[in-house]
């Protein structure tokens, strides 16, 4: 399994939100290269970026910041927040970043995500937010009653490659990742999964890895010193 350790970007600087709530926001870096950097160095492959700007209003506010951490780090960089249009896709791929994240636009704009699919394959990956099992979009400030099966269904007829699932419930707060949902998730789909929200221990970790998906996210328990990142690389490879 691989580990993603995470950033996320709101005015230029790594923060972490509670459960998705732009109200209750921590900043934990005004130098987001440095800690791609910290990510390399700590034995990482990958880095996970958001733009939560972007997410809301389907900008590109933090883009220079994005391919600074992609410089400084050298890792495998994937983005998302706020990738509405083909330009924007372009744009990213087109400056080194190795793959993009569709997310309100993946449930919004179906033709965008096929001809996105079509034409970069593997370099477009689909981000599910989950709020009672439902899927949520826009920053996770509107909720849909598209259920997680139908979605990833779909999804998977249309040939996306690779799936980022986040519990809503558990992103930031500490309580430990939704080991049910992904287990059963990697079950009955074959995409690349990656598990997003609440993995904040290296036994959350192990029991992913046990899972055999795709990926891991780390985000707050790295910000807390909960999850070493070495550690959890290690434990992931096993």
């Amino acid at each position: 399994m691989n580990i993603f350790p995470a950033i996320d970007l709101y005015e230029k600087k790594a923060v972490r939100l509670y459960k998705g709530d732009y109200a209750r926001m921590t900043v934990y870096s005004d130098d987001p290269a440095s800690l791609g950097k910290a990510f390399a160095d700590a034995g990482a492959s990958f880095v996970h970026i958001v733009d939560l700007e972007g997410a809301k209003d389907g900008t590109t506010p933090n883009l220079d910041t994005v391919l600074a951490i992609k410089r400084a780090s050298g890792l495998f960089c994937e983005v998302g927040g706020g990738v509405r249009s083909m330009e924007v896709i372009d744009r990213y791929l087109s400056s080194g970043i190795d793959r993009v994240i569709l997310g309100t636009a993946a449930v919004t704009n179906e033709e965008f995500l096929v001809e996105a699919v079509r034409k970069y394959g593997e370099r477009i990956a689909v981000g599910i937010d989950l709020s009672d099992g439902c899927v949520a979009i826009k920053g996770w400030t509107e909720k849909t009653e598209i259920t997680a099966d139908t979605f990833f269904s779909r999804m998977q007829s249309i040939g996306v490659g690779t799936i980022i699932c986040t519990d809503i419930s558990r992103d930031g707060a500490m309580m430990g990742t939704n080991r049910a949902l992904y287990r059963a998730l990697g079950e009955k789909y074959s995409m690349n999964i990656i598990a997003s929200g609440g993995v904040s221990s290296i036994s959350d970790v192990e029991a992913l890895a046990e899972m055999k998906l795709y990926g891991a996210i780390i985000g707050k328990a790295y910000y807390t010193g909960d999850i070493d990142l070495r550690k959890a690389i290690e434990v992931a490879q096993k």
